[in-house]
């Protein structure tokens, strides 16, 4: 995507990636330049300072940012995981192990519920509504959410913070 921009387009864009060997496009085409987004490290936690800087990066704070988003903390266990077998080598090219590949497949639940409840609001004719009928309506789908979330882990309290 980045040479057709470059070569076929000319356009100026800002383009995010998490793949660190793209940031050698720079040498090899001439209006490219790399730039990262400033952060302060404090422990295992990462502070974004909002702020672009020239240069590319050679970290990455993906895990991070899912333990900030608040993804289920056996999801950002596993990514520890496959980060680590990527560092240490004992990865394939993907960095997972191919005994740990999970045959079966994986349903996300909790998204599908919330795109259910979504297309309802949008659906709904509020006007023709009673304040009770709406009362009920929320109420069904706060309880919607909360099964989906209890049997799923996803999604904490605002201000939650996991230590």
């Amino acid at each position: 995507i980045i040479e057709y921009i470059h070569d076929k387009i000319g356009a100026r864009t800002i383009f995010a990636t998490h793949y660190h060997q793209l940031t050698q496009l720079a040498d090899i085409l001439q209006g490219v330049a790399n730039c990262s987004v400033a952060v302060q490290e404090e422990g295992r936690n990462i502070v974004f300072l909002h702020k672009v800087v020239p240069g590319g990066t050679n970290k990455s704070y993906g895990i991070q940012v899912a333990r900030l988003a608040h993804l289920p903390e056996e999801l950002v266990r596993r990514a520890q995981e496959v980060a680590a077998s990527m560092e240490d080598g004992s990865g394939n090219k993907s960095g997972i192990r191919t005994e740990d590949v999970r045959s079966a497949p994986v349903q996300l639940v909790l998204f599908d519920e919330r795109s259910a409840i979504l297309k309802e609001l949008q659906s709904l004719n509020l006007i023709q509504m009673t304040p009770l009928e709406a009362l009920n309506t929320l109420s069904n789908w706060q309880q919607r959410l909360a099964k989906t979330t209890k049997e799923t882990g996803h999604f904490r309290k605002r201000g939650h913070r996991e230590q």
